[in-house]
């Protein structure tokens, strides 16, 4: 049986040069005041905006002519883009099945690349589970957002490129939403640098995988509104990203909505970047935890920048800390 990092390496040849290897850059600003050598996995300048494009383009590929018919994904908004985009460019017909909560400006990204839109009432898990249901009952492949072993290994390109970039890094710092990113870089640094300590972080208005590894099983628990909406959503029932998660995370832990803020006003002051406040959840993560660290290098992955202009104002209100 083919190993998840065999599946990742195989990825990491296939999907290119459909998906750019991303730059690692060197915050100076955040170097200098956290005492540490801190890296950028800049994802928010991938395609589309976000590391999904990853997962969805390896998918595709994998699929081959089972996907001439075309594919159905369920999204809240980034995985979506990186279907529809990775559909355009084999020339598969694409449906996303989005949560009414999905955010108007990535609902009008994923239609814009071709992609047919279908929203469900209720959370991302109904949209998910309700989209299953269609591909089963209309006979075309489902490409799931983290619950597919081509879609984690897609996700887990990063981690080689990780390694190329850096391999002495002391940790990688990842938002965690279904697992499936932080499960395949994971997979791979744990593989290829296995010293390296693997960080998860959560709003903590949305700590679903969280709370299921806590109780050894994948549990259902309450979310809140976060600005951190693209790592929003129940785990689905026997995700594959489960154990993976199990496995591979060294370290978890919680920022608040403040911290959150607090992530993206920081890089937006010292890269001049405008970051998606899931990926603000990984830069909160080292603030948070900065002395343990210090003298230290380590990477935070930049997930994604698709943020409504109106919220990620608000976000910088929210951030000031003067």
């Amino acid at each position: 049986m083919t190993s998840l990092f065999d599946r990742i390496m195989e990825a990491h040849v296939g999907i290119r040069p459909q998906v750019p290897v991303s730059t690692l850059e060197r915050s100076t600003a955040l170097s200098a005041a956290l005492g540490c050598e801190v890296m950028l996995k800049t994802e928010h300048l991938m395609p589309t905006g976000s590391f999904k494009v990853r997962g969805s383009a390896n998918k595709i590929r994998a699929l081959g002519d089972a996907a001439h018919n075309g594919v159905i994904t369920a999204s809240t908004g980034n995985h979506g883009q990186g279907v529809a985009r990775a559909g355009k460019l084999a020339g598969v017909p694409v449906t996303v099945y989005l949560p009414e909560s999905a955010p108007a400006a990535k609902k009008r990204a994923i239609e814009a690349l071709g992609a047919r839109l279908v929203v469900i009432q209720g959370p991302s898990l109904q949209a998910e589970i309700e989209a299953r249901c269609q591909s089963e009952r209309e006979g075309i492949p489902y490409v799931a957002p983290y619950n597919d072993l081509d879609t984690v290994a897609g996700q887990g390109t990063l981690g080689i490129e990780l390694f190329d970039q850096a391999p002495d890094l002391d940790a990688v710092f990842i938002c965690v939403g279904g697992g499936g990113l932080i499960g395949g870089v994971g997979t791979a640094m744990k593989t290829l640098s296995p010293n390296t300590q693997i960080v998860g972080v959560w709003p903590e208005a949305s700590t679903c995988m969280l709370d299921s590894l806590k109780a050894g099983h994948i549990i259902e628990t309450p979310e809140y509104d976060t600005l951190s909406d693209g790592s929003t959503g129940a785990i689905e029932p026997g995700s594959v990203t489960f154990p993976i998660c199990q496995t591979v995370i060294d370290e978890t832990m919680t920022v608040s909505e403040i911290e959150i803020a607090r992530g993206m006003r920081r890089i937006a002051e010292g890269e001049r970047w405008m970051i998606e406040g899931s990926a603000g959840v990984a830069v909160a993560g080292l603030i948070k935890t900065a002395e343990a660290w210090r003298g230290k290098k380590v990477a935070l992955v930049l997930c994604g920048r698709n943020v409504a202009l109106s919220t990620f104002l608000s976000a910088m209100e929210l951030g000031r800390e003067d």
